[in-house]
């Protein structure tokens, strides 16, 4: 009787395995599908910084519309005014995890990106973009986007004199997201 060659990894007669090639095409094939994959989360992880700073601006106008409501059930029109040039963040119950504080000068030139704080000479409520690459516009380098309370004023009256209507968040440069390769 001829013997059968036994292949030493499948233990099962006449089974070849895999040869170099096929071996190359297999690994060539994972390779593609994870950059793929990380190309995918590169994206997701931009769209995810974009839309948590979008919801701490989004919390921000509310506290201040909050505060606005509050000063105007009162009569109180100077502390409407007086909300100008203030930190935004003192108005949340709660600021976000991503928030350092009130800073000034030499302190805020070393803030890594993915973070917020409040300049305190400029009166002025900074985000340092974290991905850099997905952003255009905003302040400076490293990519800011910074943020100011202003008073709204509307013409009423005869007169045409300005009255106060309320306070905004207003973006002082420009920007955009971008969006990532998918």
């Amino acid at each position: 009787m001829p013997r059968t060659r036994m292949h030493p990894l499948s233990g099962y007669p006449g089974s070849a395995g895999f040869s170099l090639l096929e071996l190359v095409v297999v690994i060539a094939i994972i390779s593609g599908l994870l950059a793929i994959a990380f190309d995918r989360l590169w994206g997701l992880q931009v769209d995810a910084e974009r839309v948590a700073m979008e919801q701490t601006v989004g919390s921000l106008r509310s506290a201040l519309g909050i505060k606005v409501a509050d000063y105007f059930v009162q009569n109180d029109i100077a502390g409407v005014q007086h909300l100008a040039g203030t930190n935004p963040m003192a108005r949340l119950s709660e600021v976000p995890g991503n928030y350092l504080g009130e800073l000034s000068g030499a302190e805020a030139v070393k803030i890594e990106g993915g973070k917020w704080y409040f300049d305190v000479p400029s009166k002025v409520l900074v985000y340092q973009v974290r991905n850099q690459n997905y952003f255009r516009g905003g302040f400076g380098k490293p990519a800011q986007i910074r943020f100011a309370i202003r008073v709204v004023y509307e013409a009423r009256g005869r007169a045409g004199q300005n009255e106060v209507a309320g306070v905004t968040l207003k973006a002082l440069d420009t920007y955009q997201w971008l969006q990532a390769e998918n």
